[in-house]
């Protein structure tokens, strides 16, 4: 299938070209050929559209909300009529299969549904004082705002920040990533069409420490949402620092998962198989570190890597594929670096665990007993590898979950009430499924604790943290 689509920057709300950039070469993960080359930003690109987005700024938020919400929902309208064409463009950037990626097309139309009629909800507040006088609290929105989105989620972690910062009544300049040009910008595309203003939203690609540093070093941004590493999110968190920037970071985890013995066990493997090796496993709440009850753990293992041996690893856009190709030439190698540690210090592999031959491929992984020095179970692998051990009893459970300084998503499977409800208390993460990976929509919260971030996206949560509360009081 052939790559058809012109990559460019949009800025002001004009679509600028490769002449005079630098260009950045986009390959096909499943093929490891180049199949587009992308225009990075200037720092004068970037001063326009600092330009563009401070000018633009009081007028949208001065737009009748009815207004901004009719934009955001066309804009949502255009990205389902266009799943399809987008989501081919994805798996081609990214290597997702094809049904995953109309499915995250989706995703986003739906925040842009939301949070159009989310912002006619933001209700204020009038408080109790003596009669001739009121105080009055409201939210008004904070400003020019900077998103900068990885290359797992590309469309849907940029529509979750950029539906919710439009709402609100922001100004955006976002930077999604270079790998992944297409499709991000097929939202710009869908914001454009559906009739937003000039200025409102521009999206950038380019040199990232660059684009991160004039960005958030400029006055005019007042607000930084990030999505990514830990080692990057404190990085910027140094540099937003200096202007007393408000920030959004979301950066990754280690996900738990508890297996207790009372769980239906069956059903319990049919769900987390192939929620593990979704994305390639490229997900940050991905399911890795699976901690399971010693009355079935061998059990456990077993049906797992039973499952885990049917996985279909191929071409995202080949109908049978359930797995395409990690993102990118760096991958591969991390994961079989973790992969090999892991077993030079007694892991058993019982599924998978070598690379593929053609593309960025690494085998759906399984590994059994791994021991806590291995270097697995302290990093994130981000990838198609599962780790096992066992545990005894509920104490021990929680403490293995609790055990790094990552607190972004858990999981627990039990058919013991009590037990859930005590789960939901001891684990410390920001999200908790129990007997459901449920845990991401539109009108829910998404955000970690200790070093996954602080804030939320999604839900109202995600709509306070472009305003800022204003009390006004008069006598």
């Amino acid at each position: 299938m052939s790559y058809d689509t012109d990559l460019k920057l949009f800025i002001d709300g004009a679509w600028q070209s490769g002449e005079g950039r630098d260009l950045f070469p986009v390959v096909n993960p499943a093929t490891a050929q180049t199949i587009a080359e992308v225009p990075l930003a200037t720092e004068a690109d970037l001063d326009a559209a600092l330009a563009a987005a401070e000018r633009a700024y009081p007028l949208w938020r001065a737009t009748d909300v009815e207004k901004r919400s009719a934009i955001l929902k066309k804009a949502g309208a255009l990205l389902k009529e266009r799943a399809e064409s987008i989501g081919r463009l994805l798996t081609q950037e990214q290597g997702k299969p094809f049904a995953e990626a109309k499915s995250e097309v989706l995703g986003a139309a739906q925040m842009f549904d939301w949070y159009a009629e989310e912002i006619k909800r933001d209700y204020g507040r009038v408080l109790v004082r003596p009669t001739g006088s009121r105080s009055i609290v409201v939210h008004q929105p904070v400003g020019v705002v900077a998103t900068f989105t990885p290359w797992n989620f590309p469309i849907y972690l940029l529509a979750k920040k950029v539906a919710a910062a439009l709402a609100a009544g922001c100004s955006v300049i976002s930077k999604p990533p270079e790998e992944t040009p297409g499709c991000t910008g097929a939202v710009a595309k869908a914001l454009d069409d559906a009739g937003l203003p000039k200025g409102v939203f521009q999206l950038v690609h380019g040199v990232p420490d660059m684009v991160s540093r004039h960005l958030i070093g400029s006055p005019i941004v007042r607000k930084v949402s990030f999505t990514g590493s830990v080692p990057v999110g404190k990085h910027l968190m140094k540099i937003a620092a200096d202007g007393v920037k408000r920030l959004t970071l979301e950066l990754g985890g280690h996900a738990p998962v508890l297996i207790f013995d009372d769980c239906d066990l069956e059903k319990t493997l049919d769900m987390v198989v192939p929620q593990k090796f979704r994305n390639a496993g490229q997900v940050c709440v991905s399911p890795t570190r699976f901690y399971v009850q010693d009355g079935i753990y061998d059990r456990f293992v077993q049906g797992f890597a039973d499952r885990t041996d049917k996985v279909v690893m191929g071409n995202g856009m080949d109908d049978a594929t359930r797995m395409g190709p990690l993102a990118n030439a760096r991958r591969p190698d991390a994961i079989d670096s973790l992969v090999r540690d892991a077993e030079a210090k007694g892991a058993r592999i019982l599924s998978g665990g070598q690379r593929g031959n053609d593309g960025f491929f690494f085998q759906p992984t399984l590994l059994a007993d791994v021991p806590l020095e291995a270097d697995i179970m302290s990093n994130e692998p981000f990838g198609p590898v599962a780790v096992a051990r066992p545990f005894k009893d509920f104490d021990e459970a929680i403490e293995q979950a609790n055990r790094l300084p990552f607190g972004l998503a858990a999981f627990a499977f039990t058919e013991n009430g009590r037990r859930a409800n005590l789960l939901g208390d001891a684990i410390e993460a920001g999200m908790i499924g129990i007997n459901s990976f449920a845990i991401s929509g539109a009108d829910t919260p998404f955000g970690g604790v200790k070093d996954s971030g602080f804030g939320s996206e999604g839900g109202k949560e995600g709509l306070e943290t472009y305003q800022v509360v204003k009390a006004i009081h008069q006598a």
